[in-house]
């Protein structure tokens, strides 16, 4: 299923009206809950939630949509989903509750599996907001911030570390154990913490070469990007087999170990044995 252009702008800008209704709770004060699994809350999460869902159900009727925020759905009933959108309504709220300006509003097409579209847009970033979209076939795309006008983005190609040092990124809260084992095997690179779905971002725009991610995540939490990535060139790959990552496979909605690239090299898939290796004996 080929988007066409007039649906991909109503959809980019009905995303970006979203991030206008967070960016209004932003800036004010507001209640924290926990979920059952006790992550947190807001009531941003649910305006974007309702906004989105509205957006799909406007834009493609008869699609069925997933989000964070909606109930429950047994993979019974998934399992039979040839094409449905998978929505994370607020990617990092506790950054958002934290108010570092990186969280993002992602959503995805995701067909047999394979996220095939997504948009990730950051409504808070110190430059202004930015947009970034893609669809695997037709290239990646950032708007917003500084520049304004929509330019292609690529991934860049792996440099020789002995020339220049890998860029890394990984997450602001999660995994460090074996996020730092992986960094230690690597040759020369430089490692930056950031939060949300902005990690992809930073590897679909050849701004960083890897992201490994050896803790838990959900599916609506990578697939937006995960488009982004693949269509800008790159790759998102299970830590496990370097296949691609794929959504809807099981009942859980959380993904393996994964690590998002730019380029594969086998420098970097022996330090992800490695802290694979690591992780697997401290939890035994």
């Amino acid at each position: 299923m080929t988007l066409d252009r007039d649906t991909i702008e109503r959809l980019i800008a009905g995303v970006e009206a979203a991030g206008r209704e967070v960016m209004a709770i932003y800036r004010r004060s507001f209640a924290v809950e926990q979920k059952a699994d006790e992550s947190p809350l807001t009531e941003a999460d649910m305006a974007a939630h309702h906004a989105l869902v509205a957006l799909l159900e406007r834009e493609t009727p008869g699609l069925p949509v997933l989000s964070e925020e909606s109930g429950e759905i047994s993979f019974t009933t998934r399992q039979g989903w040839a094409r449905y959108w998978l929505v994370d309504p607020l990617d990092g709220t506790r950054e958002f509750i934290a108010a570092n300006g990186e969280f993002t509003l992602n959503l995805a097409l995701v067909e047999e599996g394979v996220p095939v579209f997504g948009i990730v847009h950051a409504p808070a970033l110190p430059g202004g907001a930015v947009t970034w979209w893609g669809e695997i076939g037709q290239g990646a795309f950032r708007s917003g911030g500084a520049e304004e006008q929509e330019r292609p983005i690529r991934v860049r190609e792996l440099p020789d570390p002995d020339c220049e040092p890998w860029q890394v990124v990984g997450s602001r809260r999660n995994g460090k154990g074996a996020y730092e084992v992986f960094c230690q095997a690597l040759p020369a690179h430089n490692t930056r913490s950031i939060g949300s779905s902005l990690k992809f971002c930073l590897i679909a725009e050849g701004l960083a070469d890897l992201y490994p991610r050896l803790a838990p995540t959900c599916e609506w939490d990578t697939a937006a990007a995960q488009a982004i990535v693949t269509a800008a060139g790159g790759q998102v790959l299970k830590a496990s087999t370097l296949e691609p990552l794929r959504c809807n496979r099981r009942e859980s909605l959380l993904n393996p170990a994964f690590i998002a690239c730019g380029q594969r090299d086998p420098r970097w898939q022996r330090a992800l044995i490695v802290a694979l290796s690591n992780h697997s004996e401290r939890r035994e």
